[in-house]
């Protein structure tokens, strides 16, 4: 989608601001506009169509009620949106505002500083845009009939994209991603079409142990190539986690294909909150058999900063929402900043993921010490014959520029 197709709500009680905003967004070609001098008057818009905007931009100093008591009521509408903050924020004041907005369900994406300039609502935008792809992407669905031919005619297929440390340029885990990869018209289909569909119709477990008994024998492979440790990181949805034999029936598979739990780092994504007991036991007792566990996608849904220090995870992925012009946003800059530190203090793995631009991966050297990267940039997702080629490159690559 261009940027012109985005439906925007700017909330603020200054005029000066709210006819500034809709000069800058005529000026991007944004042909859907509407701006509220009041948040009161802006919720009652949000609560009559919740699903018409896919941005707020919104002050936080405003009469009757301020900018954190409508992101607030936001996350109480269940706005799927992204929410942007026009207002100078301190590093205090990020770190609060996102997690007081992330408990309240609601997506904050950054913040702009005031006089506001054209580049950086822009940059924010493309930020959003970033964000909202996998929503968009999720219309097209393939139908549980075409689901269950895909499962019964083995068409789930895992590609691999590797995590790279920056620092000794060491391969130190792959992820395996699902694909539909028919074997009639060899079309690609990715998991943001399907993955939703079996969650809803009990498949996921089908899908996941089937694509986990693959890639767990196509590892042997991968391991080869290298010589030196790596690890094979495989997605969890947290529904899945509602399953108390699913380390059972992970270690089954594991061992027929002679592997241990130390070798595999289950990747949960937070699209839902994961605080009840059932799923907490799971992930406790996959910890216990010795699997790693990761965070997916942080900063695009439930889990807090302070969470990560009690929950059993041993890996973070930031999302590439917060990784998107990384080297301009200051917003992006503080929240990894601060993840940085839990990582160093807690001994958890850090991976920014969904590099792109070189301009990013130059920004994120100043922690390749500590940062593992992972993105298009360095490697797109690629089934086992590609990630071999790939593989080989690399270490020819790193053996050249040591």
């Amino acid at each position: 989608m261009s940027l012109a197709k985005h439906r925007i709500m700017v909330v603020d009680d200054s005029p000066a601001i709210l006819v500034v905003m809709q000069a800058i967004m005529t000026e991007l070609g944004i042909e859907h506009v509407t701006t509220c001098s009041s948040a009161v008057n802006a919720v009652e818009k949000i609560r009559q169509t919740p699903h018409q905007f896919d941005a707020i931009f919104t002050d936080l100093n405003m009469p009757e009620m301020d900018g954190m008591e409508f992101i607030r009521q936001l996350g109480e509408l269940r706005f799927s949106g992204g929410i942007i903050i026009i207002s100078e924020m301190d590093e205090k004041i990020i770190d609060l505002a996102t997690n007081l907005a992330r408990q309240s369900n609601a997506h904050l994406i950054g913040n702009i500083s005031k006089p506001v300039q054209l580049v950086d609502v822009e940059r924010m935008l493309k930020k959003m845009e970033t964000y909202t792809t996998v929503k968009r992407s999720r219309i097209e669905k393939v139908t549980e009939s075409d689901l269950l031919h895909a499962i019964s005619h083995n068409e789930i297929t895992p590609y691999y994209q590797p995590k790279v440390h920056r620092g000794d340029k060491k391969i130190k885990s792959v992820e395996v991603l699902a694909r539909i990869v028919s074997k009639n018209t060899e079309q690609v289909i990715l998991p943001d079409h399907f993955i939703g569909v079996a969650e809803d119709t009990d498949l996921i477990n089908i899908i996941t142990f089937q694509l986990f008994e693959k890639a767990t024998d196509e590892f042997k492979a991968i391991k080869s190539e290298l010589n030196y440790p790596i690890k094979l990181a495989f997605n969890l949805s947290p529904v899945q986690l509602n399953d108390l034999s699913c380390p059972d029936k992970l270690a089954l598979i594991l061992e027929i294909n002679r592997l241990k739990p130390s070798d595999i780092i289950l990747e949960i994504t937070e699209n839902q909150p994961m605080n009840q007991s059932i799923q907490l036991e799971t992930m406790n007792r996959l910890r216990i058999r010795g699997f790693d566990i990761s965070l997916d996608d942080f900063g695009t849904g439930f889990t807090n900063i302070q969470q990560l220090k009690s929950l059993p995870f041993t890996e973070i992925k930031i999302d590439r929402s917060l990784i998107t012009h990384v080297e301009s946003d200051r917003f992006s800059q503080v929240l990894i900043d601060s993840l940085i530190d839990i990582a160093q203090n807690q001994q958890l793995d850090i991976v920014a993921e969904g590099i792109e631009r070189i301009e990013e991966l130059q920004y994120l050297d100043r922690y390749k010490h500590s940062l593992l990267m992972q993105g298009f940039l360095i490697s797109k997702p690629k089934p086992l014959t590609d990630l071999v080629g790939w593989i080989h490159s690399w270490q020819r690559m790193i053996n050249s520029n040591p």
